[in-house]
């Protein structure tokens, strides 16, 4: 079902909807012409409902709490590229974990009305601060879902792609680059000694 559907028939916000659909867990496609679609075998009614409670004033203020508990624990928890911290005793392995992100970045040349000359080293370099720095948040993230505060063995990941397709008359259209990374670790509880 449609959201635009949903939002008409229950009275809310196709916009808020999205947004907060995107973030929800439930499973939903994107169409050809951008529209989403629920899957209808998920209760939309249930959809709904949790919608409604996660944007009440209430529920946006235990969304910035848990936001805020997140936010204050991931900025301390220990991160290594080793297998222990001085100081400290492993008492629980959570297992693997990853962070990512990805940019994409105009190629070289924009053609004849393109307007400018990207110049695609100096744009991944300025984005792959920015890109690690997700993927590590991302995986400290991770490692507090599971309850820990650390991460240890943690290492990156590289992705290059540069993506080419055929367009409708049979000539290569050349698609923006895209740069991925990718923190890897395994989520650990530590205790001071």
């Amino acid at each position: 079902m449609k959201t635009k559907d949903i939002a008409k028939n229950y009275g809310i916000s196709n916009t808020a909807f999205d947004d907060w659909l995107g973030r929800s867990g439930y499973r939903y496609r994107v169409t050809v012409t951008g529209q989403i679609d629920v899957d209808e075998s998920q209760n939309i009614d249930e959809i709904v409902n949790n919608f409604k409670r996660a944007t009440s004033p209430e529920g946006m203020a235990e969304q910035k709490r848990t936001a805020q508990q997140m936010q204050q624990a991931t900025a301390s928890m220990l991160i290594t590229s080793g297998f222990s911290f001085d100081g400290y005793t492993i008492t629980k392995y959570s297992g693997y974990i990853s962070g990512d992100d990805v940019v994409q970045i105009d190629r070289g040349s924009q053609g004849m009305f393109g307007g400018g000359v990207t110049n695609v080293g100096e744009s991944l370099m300025n984005s792959l601060v920015h890109i690690r720095r997700n993927a590590m948040t991302e995986l400290k993230e991770s490692a507090y879902a599971l309850g820990c505060n650390a991460v240890i063995g943690v290492d990156f990941d590289y992705l290059t792609l540069d993506p080419v397709t055929v367009t409708s008359n049979g000539g290569t259209l050349y698609l923006p680059y895209v740069f991925g990374v990718t923190a890897n670790g395994n989520a650990v509880i530590i205790e001071k000694n």
